[in-house]
């Protein structure tokens, strides 16, 4: 099965599958701690087949001035921006009821 929208909708509109799959995602936000103390927003959840998550990290990071990287299907940013990260994925189109700060 290949990564390809349209065969994962079966004939919809692209933008259509698109918002689909988002609604299904459950896209978690949470802080984690590192050495030294920092703090390390992570964003979990998110369907690599639906979302470039190179993209996404590169938006969140220059609207949030901030540092961070994508790997193992997770997006995270350097500093606790945990809120913020969820106002600007609401912004992006993403369901809020599907958003969760972990605290």
């Amino acid at each position: 099965m290949s990564g390809d929208l349209s065969s994962l909708c079966g004939g919809l509109p692209p933008e259509l599958c698109e918002q689909l799959a988002r609604e299904q995602q459950v896209i978690k936000i949470k802080l984690e701690k590192r050495r030294y103390g920092r703090e390390v927003t992570i964003i979990e959840g998110l369907d690599e087949r639906d979302v470039d998550l190179k993209k996404l990290a590169s938006q969140l990071k220059s609207r949030l001035a901030t540092g961070g990287t994508y790997k193992n299907g997770r997006i995270e940013l350097q500093g606790d921006h945990r809120h913020r990260v969820k106002e600007i994925l609401i912004e992006m189109g993403f369901p809020e009821d599907n958003i969760i700060i972990v605290e």
